[in-house]
């Protein structure tokens, strides 16, 4: 489980193609202090097993799956990546509650720069907006961030200096993907609600 809160902008190696799957190796030495094997770190929003580290750099192992539900198949050598380690049980959790599994991705469809803020607007895939509310929480690109309004299928997301200084957010441009995960709690409600409610499935 991860906060959503990055820790590092970290910088892709390499992305080596094998058969079904790929090895990702990437560089970001401030996460991998007390990592171990088997441990998780999210790469912007997709959790990733650590299967070797040298203390700079760490490397995954990422199934076809993963590479083409997310933004990850089309990562590049010296690309950045918004990375962080699993949560803790004795950490603050500055964030919500963000699991690392990617529901889809999004296209960023505007973006306005205002003074001190800057409103992103992305095109949600058909189905995502139901799990969106004002003011709730969405996870892009592993961010945390607040929802700032929701039009349909368009939401709308503000970020502050320090969001755009300290992740991949700050060089997004209108026309790319970026990973989008969902508050899970929303999932779940309306889970339990198609089983308790009558009439609940078909009003979905």
């Amino acid at each position: 489980m991860f906060t959503g809160i990055i820790e590092e902008l970290g910088t892709v190696e390499t992305l080596e193609h094998s058969g079904d799957s790929a090895r990702m190796t990437v560089r970001s030495p401030q996460v991998l202090e007390g990592i171990s094997l088997g441990d998780s770190i999210a790469v912007s929003g997709c959790c990733l097993t650590v299967t070797a580290q040298d203390g700079r750099t760490w490397s995954a192992d990422v199934i076809t799956t993963t590479l083409e539900a997310t933004s990850l198949g089309s990562l590049r050598t010296g690309d950045l990546v918004n990375v962080e380690r699993c949560v803790r049980a004795d950490a603050r959790l500055d964030g919500h509650i963000v699991q690392g599994h990617v529901d889809a991705v999004a296209e960023i469809i505007g973006r306005e720069e205002g003074e001190g803020t800057t409103l992103l607007r992305l095109s949600l895939p058909d189905g995502l907006e139901r799990y969106v509310v004002d003011k709730g929480s969405i996870a892009v690109d592993g961010i945390s961030l607040t929802v700032a309004g929701i039009e349909g299928e368009v939401v709308t997301i503000g970020l502050i200096p320090e969001t755009l200084e300290r992740t991949t957010l700050g060089t997004t441009q209108v026309g790319d993907v970026v990973n989008l995960e969902v508050d899970v709690l929303a999932k779940y409600v309306e889970k339990l609600s198609a089983s308790l409610l009558p009439g609940a499935e078909a009003r979905r």
